[in-house]
């Protein structure tokens, strides 16, 4: 990449999201009010467009190979209210509202549990 194009990715006003060898952006979703981490999960090219789109999270399945809506069987949606992006622009942090839990065990968030000497140990949010 030129010294210019790297310029503008890192300090410009140009969305140009850095996709990786699979075609995929790291996706971190965050609560609007408390701003804790709800999840990580993953963006291809058309993951993002829907989401921007629709202002629903929607993510690429890793373990399925497929689009995503988060919410899709459980009702558990994530509206998006604001998208934001690294200095790199291989990273996105979702600025949303949950509409119930984030996490596929039921849990508030995909972050329940801290790492102790003994294990781990499951934390209330």
């Amino acid at each position: 990449m030129s010294d210019v194009a790297a310029a503008e990715r890192e300090l410009g006003t140009t969305f140009l999201p850095r996709f990786d060898a699979q075609g995929l952006l790291i996706a971190i979703a965050v609560d609007s009010q408390t701003r804790d981490i709800l999840m990580v999960a993953y963006m291809d090219a058309e993951a993002l467009e829907k989401t921007r789109e629709t202002r629903l999270a929607h993510f690429h399945s890793r373990s399925r190979g497929k689009l995503w809506l988060k919410g899709e069987t459980s009702g558990h949606l994530l509206r998006v209210e604001e998208i934001r992006v690294d200095c790199d622009q291989d990273a996105l942090q979702l600025i949303v509202r949950p509409e119930g839990p984030a996490c596929h065990t039921g849990a508030r968030s995909c972050f329940y549990r801290r790492i102790e000497d003994e294990g781990l140990e499951r934390i209330e949010s």
